[in-house]
């Protein structure tokens, strides 16, 4: 498979787009740090609430989710590359995400809701399903989207589906975390990240079937990728057309189911896993949206302009999220600014977009003068240690400084 630049462009767009959504999100939770400033005018308060659910509701959910199915594309790109040159990739790719799973760890001391570390994990699910056929790959992944541990759930609570459930188990590890981070030492953040933080976000990641949906979101960006979806050429605009107009039907159908569910109940037996059975259909589908519209968009002259611009953040993903994670709780952590305080929804918006264009900044000022970002280059100079430079130079190009 030839490898264009006008494909990589639409991806490293997109991962861009996620990067800074992620961001915004990040910023206006305080990197996780719970806290509502008292004493806002009321108009403040509401302009608050405005963002926070609006924020959410394009980008909760989805962010994520767009960043995962181009972790898959990534896969294929690289794994295809070495299959032409008649070698495997896989042993190699497993060595690289132990290597991710050490920058996520890091990254954790700081943030907790690190994702690398996860996505090193779950990613090995990629290495049996690399070389099956398409349909059997998708089967797969449909099956990891229809949640079965939530399935179950259901199945079990029918006998008596009032029976009331006590709190989530993850809620205790974030009240917790909340102490730590806004009156603890960095020292403290990083030891309560990794005893406390990191079983908190994993029992909330299975809750949420964020556990399953991630390797099926790998494995859909790895068919992406074996269809060449992320071409310029007619027939993938008209594709990305039906799955505007097709995933936008499914998201309204799923998202009122899920409305309706809205009220008393919210702690009994079915209620719970049903309502997040729907949610995390209804993100998946709205995730969809999101890509078949910047898809779109880039075929357009003015849409490729604005696009190009989340171009140098995506190249430099890997770097530029655990840059997000240095700077978000040093802004808002007790040990930092200590920020959480006194910023609401609103001004933490006004911070994440200026965090956001600083980095978009540097990142095409380093991209100008260097091929990769420099966590990127490390990650690179690492993954294909003791390999020689002939072997380490085939992925250079379709890695695109991307985790």
């Amino acid at each position: 498979m030839h490898i264009t630049s006008s494909r990589l462009d639409l991806v490293d767009a997109l991962r861009g787009v996620a990067l800074v959504s992620i961001m915004l999100l990040h910023n206006i939770e305080h990197f996780d740090l719970s806290f509502v400033p008292p004493g806002a005018p009321a108009w403040l308060a509401t302009l608050d609430g405005w963002i926070w659910d609006s924020a959410f509701f394009l980008f909760g959910g989805k962010s994520y989710a767009i960043f995962a199915m181009l972790f898959g594309v990534t896969f294929w790109l690289q794994f295809n590359r070495r299959n032409a040159q008649g070698l495997d990739f896989r042993p190699r790719f497993a060595w690289r995400m132990l290597l991710l799973f050490a920058f996520g760890m890091v990254n954790s001391l700081f943030y907790h809701g690190d994702i690398l570390s996860m996505y090193a994990v779950l990613a090995l699910a990629l290495l049996p399903v690399a070389r099956l056929r398409d349909g059997a790959v998708f089967a797969i992944a449909c099956l990891l989207l229809l949640q079965p541990h939530l399935l179950f759930d259901i199945l079990a609570a029918l006998p008596d589906p009032q029976r009331t459930l006590p709190d989530p188990a993850s809620w205790a590890y974030f009240g917790r975390a909340n102490d730590y981070m806004a009156n603890g030492s960095l020292a403290q953040v990083a030891a309560g990240n990794l005893l406390n933080g990191k079983p908190g976000v994993l029992l909330w990641s299975w809750e949420n079937g964020r556990l399953f949906s991630i390797p099926a979101l790998f494995m859909l960006g790895m068919l992406a990728a074996r269809r060449g979806l992320f071409e310029a050429t007619p027939a993938n605009r008209r594709f990305w057309g039906r799955v505007l107009l097709g995933a936008g039907a499914a998201f309204a159908v799923l998202f009122a189911a899920r409305s309706g569910l809205a009220g008393p109940g919210r702690n009994t037996a079915l209620w719970r896993p049903l309502a997040t059975l729907l949610a995390s259909w209804a993100n998946f589908a709205f995730m969809l949206v999101l890509v078949a519209a910047i898809a779109r968009l880039s075929c357009r002259p003015f849409g490729a302009r604005l696009l190009a611009a989340f171009r140098p953040l995506g190249r430099m993903s890997l770097t530029s999220y655990v840059a997000q994670s240095l700077a978000g709780t040093a802004l808002y952590y007790g040990w930092g600014l200590g920020l959480y305080s006194a910023t609401g929804a609103s001004a933490c918006l006004l911070l994440g977009v200026l965090l956001a264009v600083l980095q978009s900044v540097f990142s095409a000022w380093w991209l100008r003068r260097y091929a990769q970002g420099p966590l990127e280059s490390l990650w690179h100079r690492l993954t294909w240690l003791g390999a020689g430079r002939r072997a380490a130079g085939m992925t250079t190009a379709v890695e695109g400084a991307k985790p």
